[in-house]
């Protein structure tokens, strides 16, 4: 049986402490970027328990069908689908490329006018996702790294971009009528923990904003910078009145809608609107959390999870005063994206109504997460993908998963 928090203590032995090191620096999707982060937690290798792999009567079966491939590709989202047509899709490409997917085809079509993006470690093109007006507007918003200017061109942040996707339906799409949104304050050294996903509320009122803590840990308890934190603006980058830090008058703060956070890779709404995000801890303890206002998520205060010293991290049950996460994961499966399964017109997979689907790039896995009326949440079971997986979509109720590295798939699963 598979409870709400899931640890595994092991002693760690000189060769697999070598072992990890070597894969940290092998398993870099870019053999040619030099990565000089010690602490890149998307690239370290899982020790995948065997518990994780009991078979489930109620686990549906199914195949995959590869659609098309990709050069280390980050995130995808739907264009509104036409009549009975097989979607379209948007697909970010890290290296900095956007193309439109016919999934029927399997045809890519790049846009143009993408923003140059500072690609190297975690970071380049990042996320996307359509406006809720796109119907009328056909905007889109997108994140990506920026490298600073002249003398600060060795230090990087994220930023998100909203752009009106011309021409879609053509075979030259492109971005026209920029806007800038929002970036990190402020850039710094080093390549990872952008974090940049990208989600809008259910009313479409309110834009929420991941931004990761740059591996530096303090960032995220300062109230001054807005690192370590997940972001609420308005669709326009401007300020919601009710925010939780809004009256301190403090411009940065007034963005924040929590605090306390590592590196959020994904973040979704299941359908009861409650809001659900994954982060990645230390060496272990990553995190699924039940994201509420104003709350405080501990990070580098308390994980469940150990330095890569090596040394200990208090426990989140030590500090009732941080929100304490749903589920946490030693071994890690290193989550790096959710999607929250419906059926919509489809039903490819009715044993996952109203789960949340996580991808993972170490644990190489499709891991399923059901919720319960205490807004509580447990890993129902997981697949063996055979790669890492960097995205899953569900789009009007089928799946498809985004493979991570140079010859990343697109894949559609097919039920059994």
């Amino acid at each position: 049986m598979i409870t709400n928090t899931r640890r595994v203590s092991a002693p760690l032995t000189l060769p697999l402490i070598i072992a990890a090191m070597l894969f940290s620096a092998s398993a870099c999707s870019n053999p040619s970027a030099v990565n000089t982060n010690a602490d890149l937690a998307e690239y370290k290798e899982a020790q995948t328990s065997t518990a994780d792999r009991e078979e489930n009567v109620d686990k549906p079966a199914f195949t995959t069908k590869a659609i098309a491939t990709f050069n280390e590709p980050w995130a995808m989202t739907a264009l509104p689908k036409v009549d009975d047509k097989p979607p379209k899709l948007l697909v970010t490409q890290k290296t900095g490329e956007l193309f439109i997917v016919d999934t029927a085809t399997g045809v890519k079509t790049a846009v143009a006018g993408v923003p140059k993006v500072a690609y190297g470690g975690q970071g380049g093109l990042g996320d996307i996702i359509i406006a809720p007006d796109f119907a009328t507007s056909n905007n889109v918003y997108i994140s990506y790294v920026e490298a600073g200017k002249g003398s600060d061109s060795n230090i990087f942040g994220a930023k998100v971009i909203k752009a009106k996707l011309s021409d879609f339906n053509s075979s030259a799409p492109n971005l026209q009528s920029i806007t800038p949104i929002w970036q990190q304050t402020p850039k710094m050294k080093g390549q990872g923990h952008y974090s940049h996903r990208l989600l809008f509320s259910p009313d479409g009122q309110y834009l929420y904003i991941s931004s990761g803590e740059r591996q530096e840990k303090t960032p995220a308890q300062d109230m001054a910078v807005n690192l370590g934190k997940i972001i609420r603006l308005n669709p326009d980058g401007s300020l919601p009145t009710d925010n939780p830090f809004a009256d301190n008058n403090n411009d940065i703060a007034a963005q924040f809608w929590t605090i306390g956070h590592r590196n959020v890779l994904g973040m979704a709404l299941d359908n009861k609107g409650k809001f659900w995000a994954h982060e990645m801890g230390p060496r272990g303890g990553d995190e699924f959390n039940l994201i509420e206002k104003g709350k405080n998520y501990g990070w580098p205060l308390v994980s469940n999870g150990r330095n890569y010293t090596g040394t200990d991290i208090p426990d989140h049950d030590t500090r009732p005063e941080f929100a304490a996460p749903a589920i946490t994961w030693t071994p890690v499966i290193s989550p790096s994206s959710i999607s929250i399964y419906s059926s919509g017109k489809y039903n490819d997979f009715p044993a996952w109504q109203g789960n949340a689907l996580i991808s993972g790039l170490s644990s190489k896995a499709l891991i399923v997460v059901n919720f319960d009326e205490n807004n509580a949440a447990s890993e129902r079971y997981r697949y063996d993908m055979g790669a890492r997986i960097r995205s899953m979509l569900v789009v009007n109720g089928e799946v498809w998963v985004l493979e991570d590295g140079a010859e990343g798939r697109l894949l559609r699963l097919l039920p059994k």
